[in-house]
């Protein structure tokens, strides 16, 4: 880990990040990881720091998640959500982080579900704000660890090939796997019904895949994403039926693939939808592994923005909270 990268005081996405940023966060994740693994599971480094998780939208991994991973860094956490708290009084987005300032806070992790939230709070507060998914922009941190889970078992990044399957139309966590999987030399695919491929995605640098056996054929790694039918009108699918015929990942399609194929998801999973349960249960899944590596990778990132440095971020796991 070099000691010469540096970071902003925020995390709102991948796509304004360097190559050797991302590196460094996965490199920092390494040594966090076993803090899960061990009896106390806590180290000091950010006791007295104070975090808002502030989610104004439903979620339960990325916000348990977070609060793992805060509590694991010794900061003392607060959680409020829209339903909950004064924005239901019609109190908005700046006021309510104002009068958290006024509190004397240190970091925000935020969900909204408006593009742009997390660079609009950034911009208005002096504490770091970690963007823990905006409408459909980014979600950088599932982003990083899905690629921290990747190069477990793959080695390295550079070369693989991914190809993100599903609902890539509305998919925040698309978005950041394409920014991040791409900058670390990744060769980088999409596959779904026509409907959930944003027109002029081929920009981006990725290749599309019309039929899931060819994505099957082509990549080394498969991101599966839920079908976000909640961001949906109507005329996107025929039926859920009729695209788990089409796109759905079975075992029996795995099993006519040249070659071993690593299967990510990162949740909710939609069974007998998107993907079969022999899958999500079988060799190929990482899947809960993901959600290990979600901890670690959140750990690092909170340590980063608050001024750790990556080089002694070994001496950090070392150390034994009270």
């Amino acid at each position: 880990m070099s000691a010469t990268v540096t970071f902003g005081k925020d995390l709102t996405g991948l796509e304004q990040l360097s190559a050797e940023q991302i590196k460094t966060i996965l490199d920092v994740a390494e040594p966090f990881k076993e803090i899960s693994e061990r009896p106390i599971k806590k180290v000091p480094v950010l006791r007295g720091k104070t975090i808002v998780n502030l989610f104004y939208e439903p979620s339960t991994r990325t916000r348990v998640s977070f609060e793992f991973a805060e509590k694991r860094l010794s900061a003392d956490t607060v959680n409020i959500s829209a339903t909950g708290s004064s924005v239901v009084k019609g109190e908005n987005l700046v006021d309510t982080a104002r009068n958290l300032e006024a509190m004397r806070i240190d970091m925000v992790v935020m969900r909204h579900g408006s593009s742009g939230a997390a660079q609009f709070l950034a911009d208005r507060i002096p504490s770091n704000v970690i963007n823990a998914g905006d409408g459909q922009h980014e979600h950088p941190t599932q982003a990083l660890l899905d690629m921290l889970t990747i190069r477990d078992h793959r080695e390295r990044i550079a070369g693989r090939k991914v190809c993100i399957v599903g609902d890539i139309l509305h998919s925040r966590v698309a978005r950041s796997n394409i920014y991040g999987l791409l900058k670390l030399g990744a060769e980088v695919a999409v596959c779904g019904p026509r409907t959930l491929i944003p027109h002029g995605i081929e920009d981006l640098g990725v290749q599309v895949f019309k039929r899931i056996e060819e994505a099957i054929e082509w990549a080394d790694v498969l991101n599966v994403l839920r079908l976000q039918l909640e961001r949906m009108k109507a005329g996107y699918i025929p039926s859920l039926r009729e695209y788990n015929r089409f796109f759905g990942i079975s075992m029996a399609r795995l099993e006519r693939a040249p070659h071993d194929i690593l299967i990510l998801h990162p949740g909710p999973m939609n069974r007998g939808v998107e993907i079969d349960s022999h899958v999500a249960d079988g060799p190929h899944s990482v899947i809960l592994q993901q959600v290990t590596n979600g901890v670690a990778v959140r750990m690092a990132v909170l340590y980063l923005l608050a001024g750790g440095q990556p080089e002694r971020a070994e001496l950090a796991k070392r150390e034994r909270g009270s």
